[in-house]
């Protein structure tokens, strides 16, 4: 019996290596491809990244498949080396490897999502976070990751927030806990940048954010974080992530569940308006 309830957690985890293999196998095939197409054009890494805006080193990273270009860089490098659509045809896998095996489906969703609803207790979401905080949180990380997963997290993460600019307007609901909004990763300065960016985003028609007060004596939030999403064709899926590990549920009873929780953890948070405030107040505070 017991061999039979571990069998399914080894399928995942053997998924989840397959997945970041078959990432890496992308992202390095791509860089082989680059570095031909420079080679035949007859340009040198310096060259070819002045023109793109890029170092010669981060070329070296993009070729040598340690970093991954960011679309517009792609654009421009089938463009420069003439290329009529070799390189641009790797986008979308690119896209998927740059995130963790275990958020590859759930990036996926945020795209086609008409509404969002994400209840946090450890840190800022990341659909919310600065480049700077991402960077102080992705700099905590133990075992430290190396400089290029850095960059190439901080990439994937400014892209997903692409969510904000997106017509017709998704409906998106953050609720965090007030230890999220006064913990200083990465110091005094960046807090107050990542506060700074909560009231602008805040203030969106389309957004509401609202603060959990620690001295709040009821929360249906103890489980801890979880994110709501409801895909245009209407269908829910639930998500929850702990310790550099990630889970999609898909069954329509739990995502109904976790959608009705998420209801009460709202009332039971400051409204919009006083969430809003009491950011400025810790703003002010600092």
């Amino acid at each position: 019996m017991a061999d039979e309830q571990a069998e399914p957690e080894a399928d995942e985890v053997e998924g989840a290596q397959a997945a970041d293999k078959s990432g890496r196998g992308v992202v390095a095939a791509f860089g082989q491809s680059l570095k031909t197409l420079r080679v035949r054009a007859g340009l040198e890494r310096e060259e070819f990244g002045k023109r793109l805006g890029y170092s010669a080193s981060s070329i070296a990273s993009f070729e040598q498949g340690r970093r991954i270009p960011p679309p517009r860089a792609i654009d421009r490098s089938d463009e420069v080396l003439d290329a009529g659509g070799l390189l641009t045809v790797w986008k979308d896998q690119l896209e998927k490897a740059q995130y963790p095996a275990f958020f590859q489906g759930m990036a996926e969703l945020e795209k086609r999502a008409i509404e969002l609803l994400a209840y946090d207790t450890l840190v800022v979401n990341g659909l919310l976070q600065t480049e700077e905080y991402m960077r102080a949180l992705l700099g905590n990380r133990r075992p430290p990751l190396d400089p290029e997963t850095i960059e190439q997290r901080v990439t994937a993460r400014l892209a997903r927030q692409d969510i904000f600019d997106r017509r017709p307007e998704p409906l998106l609901s953050f609720v965090m806990c007030e230890s999220v909004v006064r913990r200083k990763f990465g110091g005094k300065e960046v807090l107050r940048g990542q506060l700074e960016q909560l009231l602008i985003i805040g203030q969106r028609r389309n957004v509401e954010l609202q603060v959990m007060p620690l001295d709040s004596e009821d929360s249906a939030g103890v489980d801890g974080p979880f994110t709501v999403i409801t895909r245009e064709d209407g269908k829910r899926f639930v998500y929850a992530e702990a310790q550099g590990a990630g889970a999609l549920e898909t069954d329509a009873k739990q995502a109904v569940l976790a959608a009705a929780r998420y209801g009460i953890i709202r009332s039971q948070a400051l409204t919009p308006r006083e969430s809003l405030a009491f950011i400025e107040k810790l703003l002010g505070e600092l």
